[in-house]
């Protein structure tokens, strides 16, 4: 279990790969991505990476896969969004964090 004070990087898994000739043949994650922790053999939203048959790409963390990053979102073409909900989401689309304005006495 991971502690409160502690932030998770998370890593990415994908569907397919690519490799970009521009920075040296480097494998790029393409497709459905999905967040990973090193060390676990599932990503965030429990997928089982081998039945799944989910590329790991440990160099790529979860906040390149963000059209807006520059990084390697390229050719991804749709982030999970049970992975996006834990991991953070960021962009247009985001939806706020969750926030009671009026709680029960």
């Amino acid at each position: 279990m991971r502690s409160k004070g502690r932030s998770a990087s998370y890593a990415v898994a994908a569907s397919g790969q690519w490799t970009d000739e521009e920075e040296g043949r480097r494998r790029l994650p393409a497709g459905e991505v999905h967040a990973w922790e090193r060390g676990r053999n599932e990503t965030v939203c429990g997928l089982s990476l081998s039945r799944s048959r989910l590329i790991r790409f440990a160099g790529v963390t979860w906040t390149d896969t963000f059209p807006e990053s520059g990084g390697a979102a390229d050719r991804v073409q749709r982030q999970c969004p049970r992975c996006a909900s834990v991991a953070g989401r960021r962009g247009s689309d985001a939806r706020p964090a969750w926030h009671r304005t009026n709680p029960r006495p």
